[in-house]
């Protein structure tokens, strides 16, 4: 089959590659029809991990069922089914609590398990033409019958709707109250769609590419570009003094000042300085326990120089990791049947797979109208094309939907 394979920093390359097939009787194979590039995907392509050549990447999936193994009993052939990019055994101390990003059992040794990601265990990627799927009847979101219409939208319960919600949930975000969020790449922009739907008073938004600041706008969030304003200064401005509520950092350790240098703790501090007196935190941005490549001798060994002692004078709580995404999929795929949330409006690319090489280099690039990139196993590279034109005007209509 065709898949996505990591040849090494910024070398990813359509090859074929052994049929992925069902090797336990509690496994299905899915067939790819939506798979996505995550921000975190760049991590590995700049070889900021310790991801080893020819691994196949990819772990935000949707697709067909096409075979079922024996053991399986909720999850039928022809089934539409996304997948949470956190593998999880659904039986173990952890999984049991709802926390399945933290599987003990599907990476022995360590605490959570993911599709074609570093660390994360023996499985490859959905970046292909099939996925075998583990613990099947557990981690197969079934999806409904509208399934292929809004298949934009349902791909995103597989990491980047949940884990946006997520970060709203960390740092424990109400009704009623204010909320800043550092990125506004695909999660943070997720994020935002998040504290809309919960009802959140005030949704502030940090970064500095105008596009993507331009999106958070569209649905009544506001933009604070950090390369023009003094963004903490703005955020008190906008909270009369007092700070917002809560906090969301979805950015994580490559992170960048305005002159483009890689500051990994700049993020958080911020965080500290912007959130109110006994307020919360949550972060989702991804921060490594090691990280050979960066500049920061600290950063090096997965350390950042936090402002810990402003933390534990204004009384901050905080929560970290990532998404324990079966602990929120299931409702946000109702808000999504219901029109309620239609996160498909970040999409800017939808690709052939024969396209992801590009699609990498000009999502890692950050070039402009470039936010959240699509591909599909089972598009012609000529079809793309043609789908990206009939795009213009309907994006209009999905941040409509969102707002």
């Amino acid at each position: 089959m065709k898949a996505l394979v990591y040849n090494g920093p910024r070398d990813v390359q359509i090859k074929e590659v052994p049929e992925a097939k069902i090797e336990k009787p509690t496994d299905v194979l899915v067939k790819i029809t939506s798979t996505n590039i995550c921000g975190s995907d760049l991590h590995m392509y700049e070889g900021r991990t310790n991801v080893e050549v020819g691994k196949v990447l990819g772990h935000e999936n949707l697709g067909e069922v096409v075979e079922v193994g024996k053991a399986v009993e909720k999850i039928k052939m022809g089934d539409m089914v996304c997948l949470p990019f956190n593998i999880s055994c659904g039986h173990c101390k952890n999984c049991e609590r709802g926390l399945t990003g933290f599987c003990l059992t599907a990476n022995p040794g360590t605490a959570g398990a993911a599709y074609g990601y570093a660390g994360m265990g023996p499985y490859n990627g959905g970046q292909a033409e099939y996925l075998r799927v583990p613990y099947a009847d557990f981690n197969c979101l079934k999806l409904p019958e509208d399934a292929r219409d809004k298949e934009a939208d349902y791909v995103m319960l597989s990491d980047i709707f949940p884990t946006g919600w997520h970060a709203t949930e960390l740092a424990g975000l109400q009704p009623g109250e204010s909320v800043v969020i550092y990125g506004c790449g695909p999660v943070g922009l997720m994020a935002a769609h998040s504290a809309m739907i919960k009802g959140a008073s005030k949704v502030m938004i940090v970064d500095r590419h105008p596009d993507r600041l331009r999106l958070a706008e569209k649905i009544c969030a506001i933009p604070i570009d950090d390369s023009k304003e003094e963004h903490v200064e703005k955020i008190m401005e906008l909270t009369n003094g007092e700070g917002a509520d809560r906090g969301c950092e979805c950015v994580g350790y490559q992170c960048h000042d305005p002159a483009g240098h890689e500051v990994p703790n700049m993020t958080m501090n911020d965080l500290v300085k912007s959130v109110r007196p006994t307020g919360g935190i949550g972060v989702v941005g991804v921060f490594m326990p090691e990280d050979p490549g960066a500049a920061d001798e600290l950063a090096k060994h997965g350390k950042i120089a936090f402002d810990f002692g402003k933390f534990f004078e204004k009384g901050l709580h905080m929560g970290t990791g990532q998404a324990n995404v079966k602990a929120y999929n299931r409702y946000l795929r109702d808000l999504i049947h219901q029109e309620r949330a239609k996160p498909s409006w970040i999409v800017s690319h939808e690709l052939a797979l024969d396209e992801a090489a590009d699609g990498y280099k000009h999502f890692d690039a950050r070039d402009k109208g470039w936010t959240k990139v699509i591909l599909h196993p089972g598009m012609h590279k000529r079809t793309a094309q043609k789908h990206e034109e009939k795009k213009a005007a309907p994006r209009s209509q999905r941040l409509a939907h969102a707002h």
